[in-house]
């Protein structure tokens, strides 16, 4: 079976005897909660299985929230419209973007998956490779990527769109939970926390100190998330510091192609990727400019830029290795009712034809890491270390 014909994954979710994460049967007496059909979303910490990482998510209420910029806002750009009313469900979003010192865990897990392979254990098959996932090879220059710095507290950077999806999928079957990037929609809405301004705190640039690291005060690249005041739904560094992923492809027309959609669901307004760039990073970095950290500010990828110095053919589909992708990193989502396999599949995955004939091609000249990944993976890991 080809990689591209195995593309139809399904993290089910806690059983019914099991305790759903991030949900109190009561209102907690203080911080943020969301009433809900079982009872509250509340925020919740849960440890990566096999790891001593931890990751803090946070409950966003649903509602209804106009997508994009309006045409007087100062700095707008074409491709922030048109308006676009959207609906969004509610939905717990981690608290920071994705540090080293969770994805260096996934990173490990290309030698793992080597040393499996060469073992003859937990070997990938069809009836199995649904399940699996592949892990970015080794870092073509070290030096380049983690110039900045590597500490566990940092944001991680250079990863690319389809990278970051794996990684969701390897959390999400490992811990029993959907764990996903966001769309274009629902990334502007957790970071507009509310509001309808230009940035969360308001539409003047002045306080932009308080919350964001960018080009006028990160003279050392990115630096430790949650370091700045956080948005009205308590989510850190949505402006600045490193930009984030989505799973959209980027369109130079904005939303032409939804605007008599008024209405759609955030999971719904996206336009899945059919080339491997450009796709979309949102929030701004450090090397930005303050108004290009607008909430409703669009980046664009650009393969051919980001891999200019990649010496390899194809070029690697997990890593960037030229700027600005030190400053790209991203931030998990979930949502408070599980997305249906289908759907959930088109987040994981990638869509685009070439990155997946891409990493077929990596795979077959055993240029990278293929594994299954399920809660027994921290037991088997830990039995090849001992």
């Amino acid at each position: 079976m080809s990689l591209s014909a195995a593309l139809v994954s399904f993290a089910s979710p806690a059983s019914a005897d099991d305790a759903t994460p991030g949900i109190a049967t009561e209102k907690p007496a203080e911080g943020p909660s969301v009433k809900v059909d079982e009872g509250y979303m509340v925020p919740y910490t849960f440890r990566v299985p096999g790891t001593d990482e931890e990751v803090e998510m946070i409950p966003v209420p649903g509602g209804e929230f106009m997508f994009g910029s309006p045409e007087d806002e100062a700095d707008r750009r074409d491709d922030e419209g048109p308006q676009i009313k959207v609906s969004v469900d509610p939905m717990w979003v981690a608290k920071t973007e994705v540090t080293w010192g969770l994805y260096q865990e996934y990173m490990d897990l290309y030698g793992i998956f080597k040393e499996f392979e060469s073992s003859g254990i937990r070997v990938v098959n069809d009836d199995n490779k649904v399940d699996a996932i592949t892990a970015p090879t080794e870092l073509y220059d070290p030096t380049f990527t983690y110039e900045y710095g590597e500490d566990e507290d940092q944001p991680a950077v250079t990863m690319t769109q389809y990278s970051a999806q794996q990684f969701t999928k390897w959390l999400s079957l490992v811990s029993g939970q959907q764990y996903r990037l966001p769309t274009e929609a629902e990334w502007e809405y957790a970071a507009r926390g509310g509001t309808t301004t230009a940035y969360s705190w308001g539409d003047s640039a002045d306080e932009i100190d308080d919350y964001a690291w960018y080009f006028d005060n990160a003279d050392d690249g990115q630096v430790a998330v949650a370091s700045k005041k956080p948005n009205p739904f308590g989510l850190y560094d949505v402006h600045g510091n490193v930009g984030e992923w989505t799973v959209n492809q980027y369109t130079e027309d904005g939303y032409v192609d939804f605007a008599d959609k008024q209405g759609i669901n955030a999971t719904e307004l996206v336009k899945w990727p059919e080339v491997p760039s450009p796709c979309v990073v949102r929030g701004g970095t450090w090397e930005s400019d303050a108004e290009d950290l607008r909430s409703a500010a669009r980046m664009a990828s650009d393969d051919e830029e980001w891999k200019s110095e990649d010496p390899n053919f194809p070029r690697s589909p997990w890593w960037h290795t030229s700027d600005p992708s030190r400053g790209v990193g991203f931030r998990i989502f979930r949502s408070y009712k599980p997305l249906p396999k289908e759907t959930i599949t088109k987040f994981w995955e990638a869509q685009a034809e070439d990155t997946v004939l891409d990493v077929e091609s990596r795979m077959d000249g055993g240029r990278g890491g293929m594994g299954v990944i399920d809660k027994e993976l921290p037991k088997a890991i830990e039995a090849i270390k001992k």
